[in-house]
C-alpha cells in the first residue's frame, strides 16, 4: 500500500490505543454501524488532513465503513501518534502519510500525496490541504464537491478566502457547530493543554500564575482547568466583550506586557500571530514557561526570541527548549511552539472527540447527499445534525431530559399570549 509512516511494526500497539478510544466514542460507533449498512459515501474519494490520533482513526474507520475511498495525512508535524498511523494502514487498510516530527518538506509532500488521490471531498484541520488546492494544485480543485474544516484557525482562513472571492468549492465550518466548539474547544482543549504542559514539565500548577492569551472557547477551557488545578489565572484579550466576560468569570484581565512580568506559565490560544513578542520575553521571570495551543506555531514569536538568546538549549526535557537570554534569564518553550496538547500529550479525550467526529461524519454524508447543490461559500453545519449528536450523546451518558408539552410548544410558537 502507498503510505509513509514511521514503522508498520508499531501497528499492534496502535490498534490497542484505537480500540481503547473507541470504547469512549459510542456516538461515532453508532454512526459507523449505520454507515456500514447504508454505504452513503460509496464511490466518493476522500482526502483528510487531520491530527493522526486514535480518535481520528475511529473517524477514518467510520468514513471507510460508509464506502469512502479514503487517504489520510497529518495536519501538524508533531501531532501524529506513530503507532496509530501504522495501525490505520496495517489493520484497516487506509493509506496514511504521517510521521511524528516530520520536517516542513515532508509535511507538504504528505499533503501532496493526499491531493494526488484526486479527492471529491476533503476534510481539514487548519485548512492547509484546502489552501494547497487553491494555490499550487488548482487543477484538482474542480473535482471537489465539498470540504469540512475542524478548527477555529482554519475557519478564519476560509472566511477570509470567501471574502476575497478566492473560494473554489463549498466548505462546511464544522468547528462552529455547537457540538464541536462548545465541548471540544472548551473542555477538550482545556484538559489536554494542561495535560501537555504537565507531561512536558512536571510542574506543580497549584500556586502558579498562569497567563491565558485569548478568551474564546479554547481560552475559557484552559483558564478553567488551570484554575481548577490551583493556579491564579490572568487573561489577556483584544476583544472588549471577551475581556468583560473573563473579568466577570473571576479572572484578572490585563495587557500582555503587564501579564508578562507576573506569569509563571503562558498559554496562547488566539489563532493570531506574534501574540507573545520580544518586548514580553524581555520582562519575563527567570524560568518562565511558554506554550501554545493554537493550531499554528505563529502565536509565539520564536524567531524574535532566538535573536534575544545568547544560547538555545534544545531538549532539556522532551519537548522543552531553554532560551538563555542576554539579560541572564531563561525562557522555556514547549513543543517548539506547536500544539502542546498533541505534541507533548495525546490530544483531546476520546469522549469529547466522539461528538466532534460524529458531526464530521454526518456532515460528510450531508455534503455527499447535496452534491452539486451547495453554493461556493462557507456553510454552517445543519442544526439537525447538532441536535441529533447531542441527543445521542446524552443517551449514551445515561442522561434523560424533559420534552415540551403540547401547551409549551404552542406557547413558544405563538405571538398572541402576553401578560
Amino acid at each position: 500500500m502507498n503510505c509513509d509512516v514511521r514503522n508498520l511494526k508499531l501497528a499492534p500497539e496502535g490498534l490497542k490505543r484505537i480500540e481503547w478510544a473507541d470504547r469512549s466514542m459510542p456516538v461515532l460507533g453508532a454512526i459507523r454501524r449505520r454507515f456500514a449498512r447504508e454505504k452513503p459515501l460509496r464511490g466518493l474519494r476522500m482526502s483528510a488532513c487531520l491530527h493522526i490520533t486514535a480518535e481520528t482513526a475511529n473517524l477514518a474507520r467510520t468514513l471507510d465503513a460508509g464506502g469512502a475511498n479514503l487517504v489520510l495525512c497529518a495536519s501538524n508535524p508533531l501531532s501524529t501518534q506513530d503507532d496509530v498511523a501504522a495501525a490505520i494502514v496495517k489493520e484497516f487498510g487506509i493509506p496514511t502519510f504521517a510521521v511524528k516530527g516530520e520536517n516542513h518538506k515532508t509535511y507538504y509532500k504528505h499533503i501532496a500525496a493526499a491531493i494526488d488521490h484526486r479527492p471529491n471531498i476533503t476534510m481539514d484541520d487548519g485548512a492547509d490541504l484546502v489552501w494547497e488546492l487553491h494555490s499550487k494544485r488548482q487543477a484538482e480543485a474542480g473535482n471537489i464537491i465539498g470540504s469540512m474544516e475542524e478548527t477555529t484557525t482554519g475557519v478564519i482562513r476560509l472566511r477570509a478566502m470567501e471574502r476575497k472571492g478566492q473560494l473554489k468549492f463549498p466548505v462546511v465550518a464544522v468547528n462552529d457547530a455547537d457540538c464541536k466548539h462548545l465541548f471540544d474547544n472548551r473542555y477538550g482543549t482545556g484538559q489536554s493543554t494542561m495535560d501537555g504542559v504537565i507531561r512536558a514539565t512536571n510542574m506543580l500548577v497549584a500556586g502558579k500564575r498562569v497567563v491565558v492569551a485569548g478568551y474564546g472557547m479554547c481560552g475559557r477551557g484552559v483558564a478553567a482547568r488551570a484554575r481548577g488545578a490551583g493556579a491564579a489565572v490572568i487573561v489577556t484579550e483584544v476583544d472588549p466583550l471577551r475581556a468583560i466576560e473573563a473579568a466577570m468569570d473571576g479572572y484578572v484581565v490585563m495587557p500582555m506586557l503587564d501579564a508578562a512580568r507576573a506569569g509563571d506559565l503562558f498559554v496562547t490560544v488566539t489563532g493570531d500571530v506574534r501574540v507573545i513578542r520580544p518586548e514580553h520575553f524581555r520582562v519575563m521571570k527567570d524560568g518562565a514557561i511558554v506554550a501554545n495551543s493554537g493550531h499554528f506555531n505563529v502565536e509565539i514569536d520564536l524567531p524574535g526570541l532566538e535573536k534575544m538568546a545568547r544560547r538555545v538549549r534544545r531538549g532539556v526535557r522532551p519537548f522543552v527548549d531553554a532560551y538563555d537570554l542576554k539579560n541572564g534569564r531563561t525562557v522555556c518553550v514547549l513543543a517548539e511552539g506547536r500544539l502542546v496538547n498533541l505534541a507533548a500529550a495525546e490530544g483531546h479525550p476520546a469522549a469529547v472527540m466522539d461528538m466532534s467526529f460524529a458531526v464530521q461524519a454526518l456532515t460528510t454524508e450531508w455534503v455527499a447527499r447535496h452534491r452539486g447543490r451547495l453554493e461556493t461559500r462557507v456553510h454552517d453545519v445543519p442544526h439537525e445534525i447538532d441536535e441529533f449528536v447531542a441527543a445521542l450523546k446524552l443517551q449514551t451518558m445515561g442522561i434523560a431530559i424533559d420534552r415540551l408539552t403540547r401547551e409549551q410548544a404552542d406557547y413558544l410558537a405563538s405571538s398572541d399570549m402576553g401578560t
